[in-house]
């Protein structure tokens, strides 16, 4: 796993941030010998409720990271956070990777391994327990995580579909 790279880019009105989770380089042997390409995983996010993941593949790092910001543009979604955590824990899985991640109090910070952080941070999350149960492959560990963000529901729906008060939500 390499090291995680920020930059700002921008996304219509919103100001993203960019991080790198994972470049893979892949070689491809030819009859004029070895032809190297690079894959890489970004994710991206406003730090408020909003993120998206993609992958890029081309000839140059550089490259293949601006693709991928841009296939992760065309990918957002919009994250319930509540108070700098989720609203409800949620186990998902994708592939052999498998996710849970776990609503903290505040001041706990992300407690979560590698891909998993940077698209809980992305998102904004400031406070949560994630922990990674099966395969460490970052492409399906983030995209598990994204399943696990994008089937949380919002307490005010789930106050809707149960004809309970939002306290109650909270309280049991």
């Amino acid at each position: 796993m390499s090291n995680v790279i920020v930059n700002k880019v921008k996304a219509g009105e919103l100001e993203l941030k960019e991080k790198v989770v994972a470049i893979n380089r892949v070689v491809k042997t030819t009859k004029g010998g070895r032809a190297f390409s690079f894959s890489a995983l970004v994710v991206v996010g406003n730090e408020a409720g909003v993120v998206g993941h993609g992958l890029g593949k081309a000839k140059e790092v550089q490259e293949a990271i601006t693709k991928g910001i841009e296939d992760a543009k065309k990918n957002l979604i919009k994250v319930p956070v509540m108070h700098g955590t989720i609203p409800h824990e949620q186990l998902t899985k994708e592939g052999a990777a498998k996710v849970l991640i776990k609503p903290a109090a505040h001041g706990t910070g992300v407690i979560a391994g590698g891909s998993m952080r940077a698209v809980l941070e992305s998102a904004g999350i400031t406070d949560v327990l994630a922990k990674n149960l099966g395969s460490a492959n970052p492409h399906n560990v983030v995209k598990a995580t994204f399943k696990a963000l994008a089937t949380l529901r919002e307490p005010v729906a789930v106050s809707k579909t149960r004809n309970i008060s939002l306290k109650k939500v909270f309280n049991g």
